[in-house]
């Protein structure tokens, strides 16, 4: 019996519209799909995507906690092989990521536990990234710019560490970490230079002065951009 076939699909960083086309064929034909599902119980990847599931696939909804404190390897293992029964059965599983699939994205440690045993195709998406800065307005990089993508969990040494040697950066997964980031900025002098972005491209999107942030208030999908002081 022939299995189905494991797709990875980037479905962007919240707009609707910001689907590719192809990843809107492959979804609108999928039997089945998988989503991640949060510990409070929202499904931010199918809530973006939802208005194109007329068909009424299966669907996998894949619960990771994302806490530090705990492993989600156990619930990668579960997720991939629910899908896998799936894709014995001889039907395609469609897993929807947000952003762009090997971009920081869920779908890597699916893909890993899957790939060499299914038919896999990986969409690529608009990274939220590239959302963000669209969404602010500012070309992120310019001519021979070193550019770097930094998580805000880091330590705050090796944050001041590498933006020092950066001409533009991104700092994403900010959430409770936008006080230690904040501070960083500040000792670099870098704050004037950094903007701020949250849930870039959804309906719920906020852009703000970085400077009047309240930190308990800062979400875990938000980001600052440092553009490239390089002035055209």
């Amino acid at each position: 019996m022939q299995t189905g076939k494991l797709y990875g699909l980037g479905i962007g960083p919240g707009d609707p519209e910001l689907l590719t086309l192809k990843a809107y064929k492959i979804l609108s034909k999928s039997p089945v799909i998988a989503y991640p599902l949060s510990p409070n119980g929202k499904t931010l990847a199918r809530s973006i995507v939802a208005q194109y599931l007329q068909h009424n696939p299966i669907e996998i909804p894949m619960y990771f906690p994302f806490k530090l404190e705990e492993s989600s390897e156990p619930y990668y293992d579960k997720a991939a092989e629910k899908i896998g029964e799936y894709l014995q059965q001889g039907l395609d599983v469609a897993v929807l990521c947000e952003g762009d699939p090997f971009f920081y994205g869920t779908f890597m440690y699916i893909f890993n536990r899957l790939s060499d045993k299914f038919p896999t195709e990986v969409v690529p998406g608009i990274s939220s990234m590239m959302g963000s800065a669209s969404a602010l307005g500012t070309p992120l990089t310019y001519r021979n710019d070193v550019f770097m993508v930094l998580s805000a969990i880091l330590p705050a040494e090796v944050l001041a560490e590498k933006l020092a040697h950066a001409d533009a950066a991104v700092i994403i997964k900010l959430g409770r970490h936008f006080g230690k980031v904040y501070q960083v900025l500040k000792d670099l002098n870098l704050n004037h230079r950094a903007r701020y972005i949250e849930r870039a491209t959804s309906e719920h999107q906020r852009l703000a002065d970085i400077n009047q942030i309240s930190p308990e208030e800062v979400p875990y999908f938000s980001m600052i951009v440092i553009p490239s002081k390089w002035q055209p």
